[in-house]
Formats: C-alpha cells, structure tokens, sequence
C-alpha cells in the first residue's frame, strides 16, 4: 500500500504530520475554520490525503507516535490543575451545576448505549466516549477511545458525530448569554446582578499574550513522560489484559493531578498549548486511517447516537437546574464547561462580559476535564 502513496518514507510522513498541526493551528484565525476547531480540521485533513493515496492508510510511523501522544498530552494538560482552587466552586450554584452536568451525561449515554450498542461496532466504546467528550472535551475522547483501545474508524466517526451535533449546541449557547426577552426571563427569573458579575474590575484579560520559556516546555515533557512511564509500568503489574489500557489511563490522570498539587509544577506555563499540540497529532493518524466508504456507512447511527445524548443530557440538565433554582450563569457555564472545554466557558463568560465568571469558566472546565477520563471508562463497562 505504501508504495502507491507520494509520501511514504519515515521523514516524509513526520514532514506531512507536523505540517498539518502546523497549518491547521494557522487558520484558525478564519471564521470557517475558527468554527470547525483544529482537532476536526486536522482529522478531515487526513482524511483527504490518505483518500487521494498521498500518505498511506497505516505505517509503523503512525503506530510510533501513538503510543506516546495520547498518554503525555493527558498528563500535560492536567498539571495546571490545582485543588485548592476548587474552593472557589464551592457554593451551591456551581456545586448543583456542574454535578447536574456531569450525572445528565453520564445517565444519557448509559440509556441511549443500551439502545444503540448492538448496532453500531465499538459501540460501548462509543459511549464511554460520549461521556468524556461531554465531561471534559474532544481531548477526553481520545483518550478514554484509546483507553479502550477502539478502533481509529470508530474514533474518527465519533469525532465527526461530536462536531457535527456539538458546533451547532456550542452557538446555541453563544447566543444563550444574550438572554433579554420577557419570555426567557420568565422561564428562568434567577441570575446574578450586575454587581456580582462585574465585581471590582481586577481580572486577567482573557485572551492576552502567553510567555512561556524552553526550560518550561523541557519540564513538561519531562514529567509527562515520566507519568506516563509510572502508570503503564504499575498497569503492567496491577491489571490484566482486558483493563490494562483503561488503568493506565486512570493511573496517568491521577498521577498528574497529584503532581499538580506541586507549587513548582504548576506554575509551568504553556502546558494546555502543548498538550494540545501533542493530541493533534495523534489525531492527524486517526484522519489517515479512515476509508471514505466505510466511514459514510457507520457514521449515521453514532450521528444519531451523539444527537440523542447531547439532546436529552441538555434537557434534563436543565430541568434539575431549574427545580433547584440554580442561577442561569452557573447552568449556562457548566453546560459549556462539560460539552467543549473550560477555555471556552471562559470566553463565553468573556463574551457576556461577566467578568467574575471567567475563572470559575475554566475551573469549571478543568474539573470537568478531570472527571471524564474516570466517568467515561466507568459508563463504558457499565
């Protein structure tokens, strides 16, 4: 197969890798692409090539990258992640709030995995999935899909189902924090006030310039290769055949979080860029491995599945926030927090101009992220 493909040399193929990481972070500053995310805009990327015949399906290349990439950028991302900061959820609004997220989640892929598993292939896997990409991001679906070892077919067309019914649900709440008809007001009369929201004017701007130093990016890799190393070795040992992937990936998130609690470790800076930078490459891979036939044939009923998931978890998210009186800004946050990232929530809290939010936003989004590896690989055997 390989020898049928413009590029099929170890040097060729890591060139074509790095360049697509490259480009696709690159044009994110078009709309379009801004829209569609670098993760899907790198797999569909793939896609193309490796259906045009210039990079082959599947190369010891890939296999290579992938062994590491998933495992460090899970690391990485999560050594920013201090506890003590929680405190600052720690009131009942947040507290209902993102519990109400996390449990909506989880109850709603358990029903609909029932419901579908038997018709699509991987299909308890896929549910797993669902439940870390909605507690935490696409990032938790890679890594709980790799924790259970499924198939790169299916992690594309999960990938795909999750963008193309989550997009539209993130603009849904992008237009949310505009909530200024007497309807919406009357459907859910608790919020903040406009002193609570702004506060006393002393916060980071969100989107401002990052520093960061070599020697941070030289810890971080040190230390996500070192935890990647403890858990795999200790899920050699501890685990058996049929949970080793999925330990190893409990064992990486909680290493990591313990090593977070270390003043030194987290305030190295750069480490959600360069995990994320990690991640994309592993999903360049999982672009090259998708056969366009197969993949079209497969993707309606995880389409339908997703669509069912994010539906019914939102509703009934909703419901128990509204039952318990939960203030909209906590109930729109946490939705967001779980469904995309913590970055994100922050933006939209950014957007609102609720300025007190923006912290609680990426906390919100941290925790979350932490949460889904657990909550994924646990509804998936369940």
């Amino acid at each position: 197969m390989e020898s049928t493909t413009l590029f099929s040399s170890e040097s060729a193929l890591l060139l074509v890798m790095f360049l697509m990481v490259a480009v696709g972070f690159w044009i994110q500053r078009f709309k379009v692409f801004k829209v569609l995310g670098p993760a899907l805009t790198v797999i569909v990327t793939g896609i193309i090539l490796s259906n045009l015949k210039i990079v082959p399906v599947s190369s010891p290349t890939y296999d290579a990258l992938n062994s590491y990439c998933v495992p460090l950028s899970i690391s990485i991302c999560l050594l920013s992640l201090d506890l003590r900061q929680m405190k600052k959820l720690l009131n009942r609004n947040s507290i209902i709030a993102l519990a109400s997220a996390a449990v909506s989640v989880c109850l709603m892929a358990f029903v609909f995995g029932v419901l579908f598993a038997s018709k699509i292939d991987e299909g308890w896997k896929i549910a797993g999935m669902f439940v870390g990409t909605y507690t935490g991001g696409s990032s938790n679906l890679t890594a709980i899909a790799v924790g259970l070892d499924a198939a790169k077919g299916t992690i594309a067309a999960a990938n795909a189902a999750d963008y193309v019914i989550g997009i539209p649900s993130l603009i849904l709440m992008f237009a949310a924090i505009y909530k200024n008809s007497k309807l919406l007001r009357k459907l859910w009369p608790y919020e903040m006030t406009e002193a609570e929201l702004q506060g006393d004017g002393d916060h980071e701007e969100l989107m401002a310039s990052k520093e960061w130093s070599i020697q941070e990016i030289a810890w971080l890799l040190a230390i996500g290769f070192g935890t990647v190393w403890a858990a795999t070795t200790i899920a050699g040992m501890v685990f058996g055949p049929g949970f080793r992937s999925a330990g190893r990936i409990i064992l990486i998130t909680t290493f990591s979080i313990i090593i977070a609690q270390i003043p030194a470790v987290r305030k190295l800076r750069g480490n959600f860029d360069l995990g994320l930078f990690v991640a994309l490459l592993f999903l360049t891979t999982i672009g090259f491995a998708v056969d366009l036939k197969q993949f079209f044939g497969s993707t309606f009923y995880i389409t339908l599945f997703c669509f069912c998931v994010i539906v019914s978890c939102i509703v009934l998210h909703l419901l128990v926030t509204r039952l318990l009186k939960v203030k909209f800004e906590y109930v729109l946050l946490s939705a967001v927090a779980c469904i995309s990232d913590g970055p994100t929530a922050a933006l939209i809290a950014s957007s609102a101009q609720w300025k007190t939010m923006i912290t609680t936003g990426l906390l919100m989004g941290v925790l979350a992220g932490a949460m889904g590896n657990y909550l994924g690989i646990a509804v998936a055997y369940a």
